[in-house]
C-alpha cells in the first residue's frame, strides 16, 4: 500500500538501496532520471554523501531519514531528479557544479563549486563537463577506492564502460578532453571500482565495475 507523504499525497512504496561495499549502498534506478543510479556514500566516521538522487519512495525515504546529517551532490543535470523534495525532507546540503546551478532556483541550501571540491576524508569532486555542462565525477580514496563517473562512463557489458554520444550530449569533444583530465587527476592505480550514474542493466547483475583503472587506461589508448 502507498504511504501518506506528510499528508499532501501518496508515496509509491518502492524498494530500499541494497549494500554493494561496507559504507555503500546503492538505490533502484530512478525513471524521474531517465533512469540513472544513485549511490550512497558513508563509510564509518564520515557524514554521508548522496551521490544523485534516488526515487523519493517510502522506502528510500525511511532509509536516508534514519541516516547522520550528510550532504547531496549532483553529478549533472541528468540527476537532479526530485531534487528539491529531497532537499526538503532532509534538510541537506545540495553540492553542485556552477554551470548548473540555475536550474534549481529556490532549492535551499544550494552550493555551487567551480573546477572541484575536496570533501575531506580522501573524497575530491573534479567538473568534467561533456554530457552536460555541469557534469562532475566524484572520487573515494583508500578504502574502497571509488570512482562515482555520473554519466561520462555508461555500462556496456558485465565489466565494462564507455562514454557514448546521444542525442543528449552536450559537447563530445569536451567529454573526451574530461576523460583525459579525471585520469591525470586521479591518484596512481586508481580506482579499483567504478559506480555509474547511468543505468546498470548492461552489467546483468553486477553493480560495480572492478578494475576501474585499467578500463580507463584502455579507453585512452583506444584510437
Amino acid at each position: 500500500m502507498p504511504e501518506e507523504d506528510s499528508g499532501e499525497r501518496t508515496l509509491e512504496a518502492g524498494r530500499p538501496p541494497t549494500p554493494v561495499l561496507p559504507g555503500l549502498w546503492v538505490f533502484a534506478p530512478n525513471r524521474d532520471s531517465l533512469g540513472g543510479t544513485s549511490w550512497l556514500l558513508a563509510p564509518p566516521g564520515q557524514a554521508p554523501l548522496l551521490i544523485d538522487v534516488p526515487a523519493f519512495t517510502a522506502a528510500n525515504l525511511a532509509a536516508l531519514s534514519g541516516a547522520a546529517a550528510g550532504m547531496i551532490l549532483l553529478t549533472s543535470r541528468e540527476g537532479h531528479g526530485r531534487c528539491r523534495r529531497w532537499q526538503e525532507a532532509l534538510g541537506w546540503p545540495v553540492l553542485l557544479q556552477e554551470q548548473e546551478a540555475y536550474l534549481l532556483p529556490g532549492v535551499a541550501g544550494l552550493c555551487p563549486f567551480g573546477d572541484g571540491l575536496d570533501l575531506g576524508g580522501g573524497v575530491r569532486v573534479l567538473w568534467t563537463p561533456g554530457t552536460t555542462p555541469g557534469a562532475c565525477v566524484v572520487h573515494a580514496a583508500g578504502d574502497p577506492d571509488v570512482l562515482f563517473c555520473g554519466r561520462l562512463l555508461v555500462p556496456t557489458a558485465p565489466g565494462k564502460a564507455r562514454p557514448l554520444r546521444t542525442a543528449r550530449t552536450f559537447h563530445w569533444g569536451r567529454q573526451g578532453r574530461s576523460l583525459e583530465a579525471l585520469v591525470r587527476w586521479l591518484p596512481p592505480g586508481s580506482p579499483r571500482w567504478i559506480a555509474s550514474g547511468a543505468g546498470l542493466g548492461a552489467l546483468q547483475g553486477e553493480k560495480l565495475i572492478d578494475g576501474g583503472r585499467t578500463l580507463l587506461d584502455g579507453l585512452l589508448d583506444r584510437p
